[in-house]
């Protein structure tokens, strides 16, 4: 076994669940909690406390700012690093949280989509300000036909996106969204999903 993936809501004792089997099994806590990343949001995500990440290593917890720009891209890159780090040490990676594609992006990969630089991701909100869904929907369907057939033009958050992939890298979002990169955890992982009733938890 490579790792043991545990997930579910908030409040279902997955925290604790995590800290009791990598202490049994000379573990390390992973994080897979899109909120719990960030530094200054401890008590509003119930992060584990000091008492409890001084009792077996955690990662992947509070390293960034709310200031910063982040992506399940950049969580996966931190968690391959994270993960061969745990298997040189010959310790268990126990990844715990509740966000789904950050597990997807373990297990099944995700699209090799380069990230977008900031500029042409403003200009392309600039232009969806101006020229609204529809406008800017219309002049997506002159460059990437297949794709704007694939969205609603009431739909400004996805058709922004196809429209800043294409201008960062002269592809369609469609090209990329079919070439994955496999995830490191795409074999040998034990998942556990807590879903408790309401109240009650692990522990």
């Amino acid at each position: 076994m490579r790792a043991i993936l545990i997930a579910g809501p908030t409040a279902s004792g997955k925290s604790a669940l995590a800290l009791d089997l990598a202490a049994r099994l000379g573990g390390v806590v992973v994080n897979a909690d899109s909120m719990q990343v960030y530094r200054e949001l401890r008590i509003l995500t119930a992060r584990p406390g000091p008492a409890d990440e001084a009792r077996v290593p955690h990662h992947l917890y509070g390293f960034v700012s709310v200031t910063e720009a982040f992506s399940v891209g950049r969580w996966l890159d931190e968690a391959r690093a994270v993960l061969d780090a745990a298997w040189a040490g010959g310790r268990l990676p126990i990844v715990v949280g509740g966000t789904g594609l950050y597990f997807q992006a373990l297990t099944t990969g995700l699209s090799a989509i380069p990230d977008v630089p900031v500029d042409i991701r403003a200009a392309a909100r600039g232009l969806l300000d101006r020229l609204g869904p529809g406008g800017l929907h219309a002049r997506l369907a002159e460059r990437d036909p297949a794709g704007a057939a694939r969205l609603s033009p009431s739909d400004p958050q996805r058709i922004a996106r196809a429209w800043e992939v294409l201008e960062a890298t002269g592809r369609p979002l469609a090209n990329w969204q079919a070439t994955t990169v496999p995830g490191p955890l795409a074999r040998g992982v034990l998942g556990l999903l807590l879903a408790p009733p309401r109240g009650q938890g692990y522990g």
